[in-house]
């Protein structure tokens, strides 16, 4: 297992983590998967075992349920790994039961200790933008946390590039703490991340943790062209996370991966996140799964490296049309481009 700095931070952080969307899987997240607590001890003890060190979670998921069951199943070896967990999504009925006001996000950290049975969070998550609250009142009230010492690093998910500016000139103009790193949806099934969310993180040294690296089981070989979606299945039906755009795209990604991997003699699953990991910017990806053999699959992945022609061949049937104003900048502005910039535009630069 490698282990890559988080960011700027000195936080360093294996290739793989371990996502608990799937641990208590009530209400929404059904489907995701229904691990209890011995089910959680299995996956964390396989986890561990291949090198993990960080576990993420999120106080929504299973309306806090997950995070018990992680406190609970680590149990006295809670400071032999990372947790990670989010605040923002609602976890009451009340008007202030969501959002990055101060008031939430200290409520918020409060429970989530408590759920955890912990006396700090390694990485505490913005879940998501909130455009009613001023940013100097959230990242103040996240630099409280920290000073505090309930919290040791904070991170964003799923902002857009101007929020993380924003925030991230903030935290300098008001010298309050600033974002280590990025969680966001990024996979050979929708690259947009590369077009803005990427480039930010290079140019301004945040890491990016990535959801969904094999787009929710999409990517695993196990959705073909021409053939019914595996029992049980949540895609390409009623589940529209991540959405799918083009199906042609999809499959014709979904025979690539699967002809690498029949290469390599692994799943395609590894293929898609082994990709994944090798790109710019990437620190991490987050694997979640129903079983453990899913789970054991995954973390081989960290493992496998894929060729340039591999990858090369990955990027082209994936490709995404480059939106403007990038291709102006290819076509006009490749004398004076940065390293930021070229992680996105190098492959249209003839």
């Amino acid at each position: 297992m490698e282990y890559r700095q988080l960011g700027r931070s000195g936080l360093r952080v294996s290739t793989i983590t371990l996502g608990t969307m799937g641990f208590g899987g009530t209400g929404w997240a059904t489907p995701v998967g229904q691990i209890d607590v011995e089910g959680a001890r299995r996956q964390i003890a396989l986890a561990r075992d291949a090198g993990v060190n960080l576990i993420d979670t999120a106080d929504v998921y299973s309306a806090g349920l997950s995070e018990e069951i992680v406190g609970q199943a680590l149990g006295s070896s809670r400071d032999d790994v990372l947790i990670a967990t989010k605040v923002r999504m609602p976890m009451g009925d009340g008007p202030n039961d969501a959002g990055l006001s101060r008031h939430h996000i200290l409520r918020g950290a409060e429970a989530s200790l408590r759920r955890l049975n912990t006396d700090h969070i390694d990485l505490y998550q913005v879940h998501e933008w909130d455009g009613a609250t001023p940013l100097e009142e959230t990242l103040s009230a996240l630099d409280t946390l920290v000073q505090s010492g309930k919290v040791r690093y904070i991170g964003a998910s799923n902002y857009a590039a101007w929020h993380l500016m924003k925030a991230l000139g903030i935290s300098e103009r008001l010298h309050l703490q600033r974002f280590v790193s990025q969680q966001i949806y990024y996979s050979l099934q929708a690259r947009e991340a590369e077009n803005e969310l990427v480039p930010v993180s290079l140019d301004q040294g945040l890491g990016i943790l990535v959801w969904s690296p094999i787009a929710g089981g999409l990517l695993s070989g196990k959705y073909r062209r021409g053939k019914e979606a595996p029992a049980g299945s949540r895609h390409l039906t009623e589940w529209s996370e991540p959405p799918v755009h083009d199906e042609d795209k999809l499959y014709d990604t979904i025979e690539e991966l699967v002809a690498i991997g029949e290469a390599h003699g692994v799943s395609a699953a590894q293929v898609a996140l082994a990709y994944t990991i090798a790109k710019p910017a990437v620190t991490s990806v987050i694997v979640g799964a129903r079983t453990e053999e899913q789970l054991t699959d995954n973390l081989a992945s960290a493992e496998l490296s894929l060729s340039t022609d591999e990858m090369a061949r990955l990027d082209a049937v994936s490709a995404q049309p480059l939106p403007y104003p990038y291709w102006h900048q290819a076509n006009t502005s490749s004398d004076r481009l940065s390293p930021a910039d070229l992680s996105l535009l190098s492959r249209h630069i003839g």
